[in-house]
């Protein structure tokens, strides 16, 4: 039976009626709908663009499918409907049309240094093998690509490249020529600054960001997903890596104070920025409305911008059309305006995934 949802559309702002015939949104009316909302301020469903449903809590990968299922339900219960997985240990493209399931934009492994990530995540390659690896993962995602450009050096002491700029700059071109977009693990300045410059599709994290690679980005149409979340466990790394890498923990430390003001600054400058929280690992699925909270709250985006990091911008950069004539029939219901006070996001009063009615 088609849907028939009544409310504020955002980014519209206007009392406006849709329906939903299976999966797709019209807005020509259909005899005999039943209405399902009426009323609230609907919007097209929530993004994680930096999610891992592939690895559980504590870094460990997971080894089923329905491990993957579990994570992903946590994502789509707040509100989630899309995911993109910013690489998975675990392979499970059979969950890209599963009913209940978010969208899935997905990228295969991990492509790291030898023994310079977290272990059993990656697949870990020197120098030489870097093209094939973004090859073969091309092959094994759906349209990305996750390349580590930093960690720590231990023999350097410090974040360092995880390979030489010419190799980080073919990776990004050979994905280019395998027909998938790129996106880069970077905390450092130097390998953020390679990978920008070779022109990679999203920065993760971006704590090594400077304004002239920003004002780059922006030119470029480059991405930001900064994982606020994420940047706020960087205390306690620094405290457990001070004994033996003091140099590495104030740098971690130093990139956890300046952020903010990093991505503020891009922002400002025009950079598109999504919400992602890195899920999978140290942090919990479900967080979405806190990592925009702290958009918000400490890099100062206002809630609109940051409703559309969130949902129709980043829908609409991952090929997940939202809420117009013909798009995907995902949407979620706020009681209140978000745009007036942005913690209502931290629980939707409605949730529609593929045309159905979940909450």
């Amino acid at each position: 039976m088609a849907l028939h949802v009544r409310g504020v559309l955002l980014p519209d702002d206007e009392v406006r009626d849709l329906w939903l015939v299976g999966d797709r949104v019209t807005f020509t009316p259909v005899p005999g709908a039943q209405t399902v909302v009426d009323g609230g301020f609907v919007l097209p469903g929530l993004v994680d663009a930096h999610c891992h449903i592939g690895i559980g809590r504590g870094g460990v990968p997971i080894t089923s499918l329905d491990q993957a299922r579990e994570l992903a339900r946590v994502d789509r219960d707040a509100g989630v409907l899309a995911i993109r997985d910013a690489g998975s240990p675990y392979p499970y493209p059979e969950l890209e049309d599963e009913p209940d399931l978010p969208r899935l934009a997905r990228a295969g492994r991990h492509i790291a240094p030898p023994k310079r990530y977290l272990r059993d995540i990656g697949v870990e390659v020197g120098a030489a093998e870097v093209a094939a690896a973004v090859a073969a993962q091309a092959r094994a995602g759906n349209g990305w690509v996750k390349l580590v450009g930093d960690w720590i050096d231990r023999g350097v002491g410090d974040l360092a490249p995880a390979w030489d700029a010419d190799t980080l700059t073919a990776a990004v071109r050979t994905a280019h020529d395998a027909g998938v977009r790129a996106a880069v693990h970077t905390f450092s300045e130097s390998a953020v600054e390679i990978m920008v410059r070779a022109g990679v599709d999203s920065v993760e994290h971006g704590t090594g960001l400077s304004l002239d690679l920003i004002d780059e980005m922006a030119r470029q149409g480059t991405a930001l997903v900064p994982t606020m979340i994420n940047i706020a466990t960087f205390g306690g790394i620094a405290e457990h890596a001070r004994a033996k890498f003091p140099g590495y923990a104030e740098h971690m430390l130093a990139l956890r104070d300046g952020f903010p003001e990093v991505v503020r600054a891009a922002h400002e400058a025009g950079v598109p920025i999504y919400v992602g929280t890195d899920a999978g690992g140290g942090i919990d699925h479900g967080l979405a409305a806190e990592e925009m909270l702290l958009l918000h709250e400490r890099a100062g985006m206002t809630p609109l911008d940051v409703l559309a990091a969130a949902s129709w911008g980043a829908r609409d950069w991952l090929g997940f059309p939202g809420l117009v004539e013909g798009g995907l029939a995902d949407l979620v219901v706020y009681p209140e305006d978000p745009r007036r006070d942005l913690r209502v996001v931290r629980a939707p009063s409605r949730t529609i995934l593929r045309g159905r009615v979940l909450r």
